[in-house]
């Protein structure tokens, strides 16, 4: 067997309020140095921040060189110096520590006659929480359950990271079958799972370096022939989702290479495949036979054997990089690949309505009030979902405690207004570009947006605007963001 990982590197962790509100007050230098040039992910870290993180820490990061016993300290970011000097660790002791946040009355006065926008539709709710000491800046209605539309993947993320940590791995692998010369390609749901050689979604389980590796293993065996089964039988109950037959999800299988997408886009609608976990095992079988194993027949749907060592294993992108691409893209197929994966380290079935009390019992005892709230899904598609703004501030706000540094992927998953995701055309080229991140939602009459931002006086604000019976979505996602921006310049 050959565990071929993806790469996947630590980095010092540090208080995450300070990483973010550096990186925001960056502004547009640093989303343009970093972001852009960068990509979005990087192992399940920002590259900004893992930098930034390095050059406070003296050993050093992958840019940096200066390793243990070198006596030279790390070079510091290329945007760090004049950025962080006042909250760094590092900070010089003539440099004073940020102010008081935005006062409460400030805020009312900034938010009170946006909100009041009819683009926002009939019904609107708020929340606005310092995430250093968890004090609610601003609320209305904020502990009313609304249809939340994809803001609930916050939740999502959430759920998952506490279940099972930032660094875990999704496994597909391939097994010898119960009958002679047949092998088994059992699925993980891992959603990063590609066929292609380079996968244009960037590192995740491949089915081409399985294939080698299986081709490996059998013909040291002896094989060069065999059967091909597959098994996705890891999840339970319908495989679609509630809203039928749609561009925008891939029928929820344990076994999908590149979320049953015909063509090389790694985001938005597009046509599926009505049989995910067929095409993959057809797609597996091709590249055997580029490596010289015969597979005669076609794919069948087979089980696994327990505890069997298996030939050959792929492992998926950590899960903090697959929040973070769920999070940057709005990727619902991601999202309910993790939603299943809460519910399976829960003991739950890996089904929706597993997946729903799982959800529901990690934010639960992550001390979220969950009152009211339903997570029927973990894209935010079924218009059943009930989130309030005041469950989305709390889990922004848990996500920033330094005790909680395994629910970081939350924030730095985060779409960055101007630059990244779905938040790349949206406050573009105004004073809030780059300092806001955050997560949207979008459904016919619902909008919404959760996220980030740090004020004035460099503190970091967790925001959520939830609306409901909006009359259109450019008029409400505008409407959004001159709220969000009012968060990051009120004073």
């Amino acid at each position: 067997m050959c565990d071929r990982e993806r790469g996947w590197s630590e980095v010092p962790l540090v208080k995450t309020w300070q990483l973010i509100a550096g990186s925001a007050v960056a502004g547009l230098a640093l989303s343009v140095a970093a972001v852009t040039a960068a990509g979005p992910w990087d192992s399940g870290q920002r590259k900004a921040e893992r930098d930034t993180a390095a050059s406070w820490d003296r050993t050093g990061g992958a840019d940096h060189g200066g390793g243990p016993g070198s006596g030279a300290l790390p070079e510091a970011a290329p945007s760090a110096p004049g950025v962080l000097g006042a909250i760094g660790p590092g900070a010089p002791r003539a440099q004073s520590a940020p102010a008081a946040p935005a006062s409460a009355g400030g805020l009312a006065a900034a938010l009170k006659p946006l909100l009041a926008d009819p683009a926002l539709g009939s019904l609107r709710t708020a929340s606005v929480v310092d995430t250093a000491t968890g004090q609610v800046l601003y609320e209305s209605g904020a502990r009313d359950a609304m249809t939340p539309a994809s803001t609930v993947k916050i939740a999502t993320a959430a759920a998952v990271l506490a279940a099972l940590g930032p660094e875990h791995r999704i496994r597909t692998t391939v097994t010898p079958g119960d009958t002679p010369g047949q092998i088994v390609l059992a699925g993980g749901g891992d959603p990063s799972l590609t066929a292609k050689k380079k996968s244009p979604a960037g590192s995740g389980g491949s089915l081409v370096a399985l294939a080698a590796d299986t081709a490996q293993a059998l013909k040291a065996a002896g094989t060069d022939t065999v059967t091909l089964g597959y098994d996705d039988s890891l999840y339970t109950g319908p495989a679609r989702h509630p809203i039928g037959t749609n561009p925008n999800i891939a029928p929820v299988t344990a076994l999908t290479a590149d979320e049953g997408r015909p063509d090389d886009s790694t985001s938005g609608p597009v046509d599926r495949s009505d049989d995910p976990s067929e095409d993959a095992a057809r797609a597996f079988r091709t590249l055997l036979a580029e490596r010289g194993i015969k597979v005669t027949g076609e794919p069948a749907k087979a089980k696994a054997a327990a505890d069997v060592q298996p030939l050959a294993v792929t492992l998926s992108t950590p899960v903090a990089g697959l929040v973070e691409r769920m999070l940057t893209n709005s990727d619902n197929d991601i999202a309910e690949a993790l939603a299943r994966q809460t519910a399976l380290a829960s003991g739950r079935p890996a089904s929706f309505e597993g997946a729903e009390k799982a959800v529901t019992d990690r934010l639960t005892a992550l001390g979220i009030d969950t009152a009211g709230s339903r997570f029927a899904d973990g894209s935010g598609l079924n218009r059943a979902d009930k989130v309030s703004a005041g469950l989305l501030t709390g889990l922004l706000t848990k996500a920033a405690d330094p005790q909680r540094p395994e629910l970081r992927p939350v924030l730095t998953g985060l779409p960055v207004a101007g630059f990244t995701g779905t938040l790349k055309a949206r406050n573009s080229g105004s004073p809030a570009a780059g300092l806001i991140r955050a997560k949207t939602g979008t459904l016919s009459g619902v909008n919404s947006l959760s996220g980030t931002v740090v004020d004035s006086s460099g503190r970091l604000l967790a925001f959520a605007f939830l609306t409901a019976n909006t009359p259109g979505p450019e008029g409400a996602e505008k409407a959004l963001d001159k709220l969000a921006a009012a968060v990051a310049t009120a004073s």
